[in-house]
């Protein structure tokens, strides 16, 4: 045994060992075994089956490579996403699954062998003089060999020419160019020497004779890396095999195969072996002799080479067709410059470089239903997909679809966050343009969806916040664009100061967005913790994009966008029309809400730097030069900078004193004021649209009694004004200023409106302030008096007696209506103030007022001019035409507007013919007058008798008014002070004009259609049609012509029905049961005490009664805020007739939630419902029309809540006779047609959830009344919902014992239950039970026992086809009921003819079975019946 080597041993020692072990033949002490490799089978390594190599090379094997790659990183097993998508087969080999899914390293490489360079040529490099070698410079190669292997690098071209100028030194010449060309694809790669390893190439011919000598080259195998001899051998040899495995198959299998290799192999492997194939074919094509130019048949070549890869299938074709495009060879002649080597850096053309600049292919003609993306212009417009733009119009660039021309909106976005400015400039300059084509409304038929809202998804709102913090002004300018085109409306600005002057124009809506929809959500996320906090503090924890998606203006605000304006005006001090943008968007801010104008005042500098530098009281005089050029805004007075002042002062009194005081405006008000606008140093318009602004100012300043003691001072100007306004008449047709010198005289009118009602308070303020100290706040008068503007009156007076005189010159008329309107709203507010001065002569009060009506208004109504204004009513009404005031095409919720983009139509309630303005201010006058002089109200009964004013009457009540929204709300408001007017006229001719009578009934239904519509803001208008008007007597005249005993002839002959009106009797003794006539008397008689009822429901609106009154009532030293409430909805709801009713069931049923059980009701409660009962009985009666918007089910809905007040509320007498005269009502057969249970009612979640109430209730408290019964019965009728009647029958099965109602009580016909027959198994099943176990007998419940026999003999005698469950429950009901021992009910199940309320037991029956019946019974019992069975009445 040899022994181990020792130490000091040498390697030749060892190499002795060595040779000692070989000679001997020992065994080795150790073993290696190698791993087996499971690809290769149970038979080991492999080693056995390897061919031993020719030439001694190094071979490194793979086969101990592990299997599975070591974890860097342990990592807790992840779970497969796809497991379960992964579709597996019973008879599939796992392993034969393992092996095609492997992309372990060894499935690839197996054996490595050593690259023979024996023959490889070694280049010396060259001996210099130099210390170094020269380095080799690229510039020194002349000859250049073009590589056409793809794109490279200048660089990596020139080192291929040199090697292949190397090559051609030291080859043969006889070597083919086509050979040497697919050498020198391959850098480094060495030429074979001689032609005669190319001859199997050429001679071998086993294919078609068609075939293309390429397909008999290898193209994958090259045999680079082997010896020179034997590389082209082993590839020529490996290919043969592989064209012989092919020739061998058949076409199905080749194509079986490759689908296989195709979904085996790695997709990007796949691409690659493709785009090998296209470049060598591409070779092989220009080799041959004549081939043409690679761009003239560059795209047939490319579709050979798609179709050649995509045998498989149509799909990896589709895959692979964009390669062609991008593999075509790029010549001189495609460019459309020439490029020239006199050019600089031009000497060597990279020509795949310069192929953007080639021509652009035609825009494809897409016949295709599909939509396409939308590209726009510069300047906004959409450009149609097949639109053939030339390039020199900037909008083609190298994006996707570079054919076509436009920026998409995705485009757009990435270009405003660019690194160079202009394109960042132009893109916010293209998508401020199209948001103001979107809100035009110019994409709404050509595109599908919302533009703006898109965007805003898409944060562009956020992008132009993030660009407004640019440095750069371009960049800065165009940001407040665009957010100045998505947040401000002009159109909407023009018609709000249009209506400024209107009657309570002053007051607006906020444009806050409705919040309900945010509440919503809200709700369903806050915990119970965040619930008890308040909605402040939720909108401040709330991410900015959450709060800008329900309100843009308020996620502006959070973003410390006010801060950043501030310091852009104040720092940048931009160009004119940026800042203009600025102030825009500023007022679009403080129109918001009082919050936003309070955030505006609190922001550092923002206010103070506005009035200094755009309301300055000196400024360059050359500004009012015609060609002077305007370069910055700072330190001239702007008409816009006084306007945002104005709304902001109409944010709140409040506001309105810190911009009098602590920014002293009092005396920029006097500076604008005091001097007529010609000779204000500014151009003529805007010097009038600045003196406009200062007067509404003013004006909103004195609505809040503030600002007065300017009158004093500045009364000298007014005078002077008022003087002027006579010249005005005569300027209409030559002044160009003309329009905006009205708009200030109706200012200057405004304002002293304000000012006169600001006076009349005083006297009223100086005699609590002289009474001593009471409970309110002692409030000082204000500093103008009654006498300082009493001696105004004469003025206006004259200046409208001039305007009328106008009316019948059409243009004229029209120029001068605004001012003429507001003449006429001065005098009707100096009358209702008037009279309630102590220092007033009321002899010489009542004087004046004559004279008015005999000098100006009664001639005014009788011009031929006032019949066609009146007709103009309809036409311009927005409740007779709802489309006028519908949203625009891309209003979103979150951005608030009145949708007066691109103008509102001559003929709409705010436009240029609309009579509205002018006939409310009209009609506002009349009525004051007539309150001071009673005995003018008969002289006015010419205004009711209009015939445009009726017929606008007609047709405005009956239709539903529009949706609510800001738009809507904004004009209906205007509509329904008018409505409101008439009505008021009318109640002061109702006790005094004997020929009222005709028209008292319209005029009812518009006032109880006029108090479910009135909006927030209003609940003095409601407050005072309650009290006069919906329960006056006078205007229901029915109750004392006839009314009562026409009902109760009505119902004696039934007309109007098919059948008697039945009413259900009570439980309780000796209770009498009066007709609908002596209820309806009754009712007529306790108007006064429902009036009572109704007003002390509305208890709640106190508060916004109050706020209202004294806005109505003109107590300015008491107004708030001149912004109106938010709306979310009108005043009163819907129902409101039912409110009290309401009220109660919702008292109550709190009360019993907290734990009280309240058995009797306290009287006044009884009252409250009975009042309720009346009123709704009263108007179902004589004018059912005013509820008819009510739905039915929801009355019946709010009827059965008298049964779930209280235990016994339905037994008490009057209660339960009104409740039994409305059933009756509620189940003639149109109503009962119209009843819908499933449809969605206002302010009840589910009608199935209250009618489980109901019975829970009539289980509990019924006593078997029979109303109650009736209440319960009305539901279940057969085309209702199912869910019902299995309640009946199933849970509450017990209440059938106490349904007892009468046949002859119950008021809806037995057909209803009846037909059509019943087809749900499962209550089928439980009819059939009830009556078998004796739960529904005659004697309890004759409505439901003659219900279910006729369903249930309707079913056991069927023979329509059916399913086998159905056909089988049918045939057992029937043989159980043959073998039923109750003959009564056997009979009646069986022989069971129609439903008769007559007859004794609700049925007919049948003497003897018909034929067919008796047959079927027959089959079906297997026994032969008794026929002539002899019927015996039931009992």
């Amino acid at each position: 045994m040899l022994s181990r080597p020792k130490p000091g041993e040498s390697e030749a020692d060892l190499l002795r060992f060595q040779n000692q072990f070989l000679a001997a033949r020992a065994f080795p002490a150790v073993k290696v075994v190698k791993k087996a490799d499971k690809r290769r089978g149970a038979g080991g390594s492999g080693d056995e089956e390897r061919p031993q190599l020719q030439d001694s090379r190094d071979v490194v094997l793979l086969d101990d490579f592990p299997d599975v790659l070591p974890a860097l990183i342990p990592a807790p097993p992840k779970k497969s996403k796809f497991k379960n998508a992964c579709v597996r087969f019973d008879d599939e080999d796992p392993e034969e699954r393992l092996e095609c899914h492997d992309r372990h390293i060894t499935a690839v490489f197996s054996k490595i062998i050593e690259r023979d360079t024996s023959m490889a040529a070694v280049t010396m490099p060259m001996p210099t003089g130099d210390p170094f070698p020269r380095a080799f410079h690229r510039s020194e190669i002349k000859n250049e060999v073009k590589v056409e292997s793809g794109r490279k690098s200048i660089f990596a071209q020139k080192i291929a020419a040199k090697r292949a100028a190397e090559v051609a030194m030291t080859a043969p010449p006889n070597v083919e160019t086509r050979h040497t060309h697919r050498t020198l694809a391959v850098p480094g790669a060495v030429c074979s020497s001689g032609s005669a390893e190319e001859e199997p190439l050429h001679s071998t011919k086993d294919s078609k004779p068609d075939d293309d000598v390429s397909f008999l080259r290898p193209h994958i195998i090259t045999g680079e890396g082997l010896g020179s001899l034997e590389s082209e051998r082993e590839a020529l040899a490996i290919h043969e095999e592989n064209l012989q495995k092919l020739h061998s198959m058949t076409q199905e299998e080749i194509l079986q195969e490759q689908r296989r290799l195709l979904v085996q192999l790695d997709p990007s492997l796949v691409a690659f072996l493709k785009s090998g194939r296209g470049v060598y074919e591409g070779q092989e094509r220009r080799e041959k002799p004549g081939h043409p130019e690679p761009g003239t048949e560059s795209q047939h070549g490319g579709e050979e080479t798609v179709k050649d890869f995509a045998v498989g299938g149509s799909g990896m074709e589709e895959s692979v067709r964009p390669e062609k495009d991008t593999r075509m060879e790029i010549t001189e002649v495609d460019l459309p410059i020439k490029p020239q080597k006199e050019w600089i850096h031009m000497n060597n053309v990279e020509f795949e470089k310069l192929e953007w600049i080639k021509d652009l292919p035609h825009p494809r003609q897409r016949r295709t239903k599909k939509g396409m993306q939308a590209r726009f212009s510069l300047k906004g417009e959409l450009i149609p997909p097949d639109a053939d733009l030339p390039t020199h119009l900037g909008l083609h660039h190298h994006g996707e679809e570079a054919e076509r021309a436009g920026y998409s909106l995705q485009e757009l976005f990435h270009l405003c966050r660019s690194q160079i400015i202009q394109q960042r400039t132009l893109a916010l300059q293209v998508l401020g343009h199209v948001v103001q084509k979107a809100k035009a409304g110019e994409f709404a038929s050509s595109l599908k969806g919302s533009v703006l809202r898109l965007l805003l998804d898409a944060g562009f709102l956020f992008l132009l916040r993030f660009s407004l913090d640019d440095a750069v002004d371009n960049v800065i300018a165009a940001s407040l664009r665009a957010l100045h085109a998505l947040l401000v409306s002009p159109e909407d600005e023009e018609y709000l100061d249009q209506t400024f002057s209107w009657y309570q124009g002053m007051a607006v809506f906020p444009f806050t967005p409705n919040s309900e929809e945010e509440e919503e959500e809200e709700e369903e996320e806050l915990t119970l913790m965040e619930k008890t906090q308040g909605k402040k503090s939720k909108v401040e924890n709330k991410p900015d994009p959450d709060v800008a998606r329900y309100d843009v203006i308020k996620g502006l605000l959070k973003t410390q966008f006010l801060q950043r304006l501030r310091y852009i005006l104040e720092v940048v001090r931009p160009v004119p029309a940026v800042v203009l943008d600025i102030l825009d968007i500023l007022i679009r801010v403080a129109r918001h809400s009082s919050e936003a104008c309070s955030q505006l005042l609190a922001c550092p500098r923002l206010t103070e730097t506005i009035v200094r530098e755009f309301l300055p009281v000196q400024w360059d005089p050359r500004v009012a030069e015609p060609g002077h050029l305007l370069t910055s805004l700072h330190g001239i007075a702007c008409a816009t900078a006084m306007k945002l002042i104005r709304v902001l002062a109409s944010g709140g009194r409040n506001a309105t004193a810190i911009l009098l005081n602590k920014f002293e405006l009092k005396s920029r008000l006097s500076r604008f004021i005091a001097e007529d606008p010609q000779d204000l140093s500014l151009r003529r318009e805007e010097a009038i649209r600045l003196s406009t602004e200062a007067f509404r100012l003013w004006a909103v300043a004195a609505g809040y009694g503030q600002c007065c003691d300017l009158y004093r001072d500045l009364y000298p100007v007014l005078v002077k004004i008022l003087q002027s306004l006579p010249h005005l008449h005569s300027d209409c047709q030559e002044n160009p200023t003309f329009p905006l010198s009205i708009q200030r005289a109706t200012s200057v009118i405004t304002l002293l409106t304000y000012v006169t009602q600001t006076a009349g308070c005083t006297a009223e303020l100086q005699a609590r302030l002289s009474s001593g100290p009471g409970d309110g706040e002692q409030i000082p008068p204000p500093p103008v008096t009654w006498n300082q503007v009493s001696g105004l009156r004469p003025f206006l007076e004259t200046n409208l007696r001039r305007s009328v005189q106008e009316i019948s010159r059409l243009e004229t008329w029209q120029a001068l209506q605004p001012l003429t309107t507001t003449y006429i709203i001065y005098l009707g507010v100096y009358y209702s103030v008037c009279s309630q001065q102590p220092s007033l002569n009321p002899i010489d009060c009542l004087e004046e007022v004559e004279h008015l009506t005999s000098e100006v208004l009664l001639p005014l109504l009788s011009q031929p001019a006032m019949h066609r204004m009146w007709d103009l009513l309809r036409p311009c009404s927005a409740l007779c035409n709802p489309l006028s005031c519908s949203p625009a095409p891309e209003s979103i919720p979150s951005i608030v507007s009145l949708s007066c983009t691109g103008g509102k139509p001559q003929m709409s309630l705010v436009g240029s013919k609309s009579p509205f303005p002018f006939l409310t201010a009209l009609l506002f006058l009349i009525n004051n007058v007539t309150h001071i002089h009673k005995g003018l109200v008969s002289k006015y009964t010419s205004v009711l008798d209009f015939k445009g004013l009726k017929d606008y009457l007609l047709q405005s009540w009956p239709t539903g008014p529009p949706s609510i929204t800001p738009s809507s709300a904004w004009i209906l408001r205007h509509e329904y002070h008018l409505q409101y007017f008439v009505l008021a006229l009318a109640q002061k001719m109702s006790g005094i004009c004997p020929d009222y009578t005709q028209h008292a009934s319209l005029h009812h239904c518009v006032a109880m259609a006029l108090l479910s519509r009135l909006l927030p803001g209003s609940e003095h208008l409601a407050h005072e049609l309650l009290l006069g008007l919906a329960f006056n007597p006078e205007f229901i005249p029915e109750g004392k012509t006839g009314g009562p005993e026409a009902a109760d002839f009505s119902d004696i002959l039934h007309l109007g029905t098919s059948t008697k009106l039945a009413q259900p009797g009570s439980v309780a003794a000796g209770f009498p049961k009066p007709h609908r006539g002596v209820l309806l008397g009754e009712s007529y008689q306790h108007l006064p005490f429902i009036r009572a009822c109704y007003l002390s429901q509305f208890v709640h609106l106190e508060p916004a009664l109050v706020r209202s009154q004294v806005a109505y009532q003109g107590r300015t030293y008491l107004v708030q805020s001149l912004l109106l409430p938010e709306v979310r909805g009108p005043i009163l709801p819907s129902d409101w007739p039912f409110l009290p009713l309401i009220s109660l069931y919702n008292k109550v049923t709190g009360a019993e939630t907290g734990g009280a059980v309240l058995n009797t009701l306290p009287p006044d409660l009884v009252n409250t419902v009975t009042r309720n009962l009346q009123w709704v009985l009263l108007l179902e009666t004589w004018h059912a029309r005013v509820l008819q918007n009510i739905p039915a089910a929801a009355k019946l809905a709010r009827l059965m809540c008298v049964f779930l007040t209280g235990g016994d509320l339905f037994l008490e007498g009057p209660v339960h006779c009104y409740t039994a005269a409305l059933l009756a009502l509620y189940c003639q057969p149109k109503v009962l047609d119209s009843l819908e249970l499933d449809a969605p009612l206002p302010g009840l979640a589910s009608f199935h959830d209250l009618y489980i109430s109901v019975l829970e209730q009539f289980e509990g408290v019924s006593f078997g009344d029979p109303l109650f019964g009736a209440f319960v019965l009305l539901p279940l009728q057969r085309r209702f919902n199912v869910q019902l009647r299995l309640a009946v029958f199933g849970e509450h099965v017990s209440t059938l014992r106490a349904l007892g109602v009468p046949l002859k009580q119950f008021p809806v016909p037995l057909e209803r239950y009846t037909l059509p027959p019943e087809d749900n198994l499962n209550l089928l099943r439980q009819y059939f039970r009830t009556l078998v176990t004796g739960a529904l007998r005659h004697a309890w419940c004759p409505v439901l026992y003659a219900v279910a026999v006729a369903h249930v003999n309707s079913f056991i005698f069927s023979q329509d086809s059916t399913t086998e469950e159905a056909d089988a429950a049918r045939k057992s009901m029937l043989r159980k009921t043959w073998l039923l021992v109750d003959e009564v009910l056997k009979k009646h199940l069986l022989y069971y003819k129609v439903p008769n309320p007559e007859s004794p037991m609700g049925i007919d029956l049948y003497e003897q079975l018909p034929p067919i019946r008796l047959k079927y019974l027959q089959m079906v019992t297997k026994k032969e019946p008794k026929e002539n069975m002899q019927m015996s009445d039931p009992e």
